[in-house]
């Protein structure tokens, strides 16, 4: 199936780098919140980054117009229904993600393929949910969306061939590479790097390192370009969170139990850059380890 128009819900962080690449890739987008001001925000922000990529070059300012011309914005999910390819990128709450698709349903093409970014859900479940369980997996960008390079492309237990091939071709349009993952507990970004998160967490709580020696080890020691304490801050200590409980429900293994520290930041409402502070103090100039 050709996919020419795109409706993204949700407009914060994952939703306006959804609608930005796909833009530029040439697709129209129908942006949808329930709050104007964050689709103002998601706008303001996608103009933004599009004009970062024209200062360095990799876009021409002609590119930057089109591509804002083909992003329009409702309060309305009526209107993100009438596209081809439906993404949610709403709060990683089942609940929340259930209530979307619920309320799409009768307002949908009957070609439409309905997918979500969730991070670590069940596909199967919330395709089951729906009118459409074979028109509907797991589309899961990462973050930053417009740098990060990979897509995962989660087929429920329904899921046909033709909805793959369908999103396979659109993140190749994208100029991203899908990796295609079976939908298990957080798939296999998540499953993997989570725990190593989770991990980092467990080595403060216990004292074998402060949060700096922790990431300079990491980032030392194994090359990697953000330390785990960093990257669980700028990811966000409750997405985190969110994600290790889904392992630890979904496998049952003793191995997945979030680390009770991270537990405490996010009960203190300490959740990273989004708050300014969680592993880091963002506060001043220079961000300040908290521990």
């Amino acid at each position: 199936m050709d996919v020419n128009k795109v409706g993204v819900i949700g407009a914060g962080q994952m939703g306006n780098g959804i609608a930005h690449v796909m833009a530029l890739a040439g697709f129209n987008v129908v942006l949808n919140d329930i709050s104007q001001q964050a689709l103002d925000s998601a706008l303001s922000q996608v103009q933004q980054n599009l004009a970062r990529q024209a200062s360095r070059g990799k876009i021409t300012e002609a590119e930057v117009e089109a591509t804002m011309g083909r992003i329009s914005t409702t309060l309305s999910l009526s209107d993100v229904a009438k596209t081809d390819l439906v993404i949610e990128a709403a709060t990683e709450r089942e609940t929340v993600k259930q209530a979307i698709f619920e309320d799409l349903l009768p307002h949908l093409l009957p070609h439409t393929i309905l997918t979500s970014n969730t991070s670590s859900i069940s596909i199967t479940r919330l395709a089951s949910r729906t009118d459409r369980p074979e028109r509907f997996m797991g589309f899961h960008f990462m973050n930053p969306v417009p740098v990060m390079q990979l897509v995962e492309l989660i087929r429920g237990i329904a899921t046909d061939e033709d909805t793959f091939q369908t999103c396979q071709a659109v993140v190749e349009k994208l100029g991203k590479t899908a990796a295609s993952a079976e939908d298990f507990p957080a798939f296999i970004v998540n499953r993997i790097l989570m725990p190593m998160i989770n991990e980092a967490v467990y080595t403060l709580y216990e004292g074998v390192g402060s949060v700096r020696s922790i990431d300079e080890s990491m980032k030392l020691g194994a090359n990697h370009p953000m330390g785990p304490l960093e990257l669980a801050d700028f990811i966000g200590l409750d997405t985190c969170l969110a994600i290790m409980n889904v392992l630890h429900d979904g496998l049952a293994d003793t191995k997945y139990r979030p680390c009770p520290l991270l537990t405490k930041y996010v009960e203190a409402g300490w959740l990273g850059r989004k708050t300014q502070r969680g592993f880091y103090d963002y506060r001043g100039e220079e961000p300040v380890p908290t521990r």
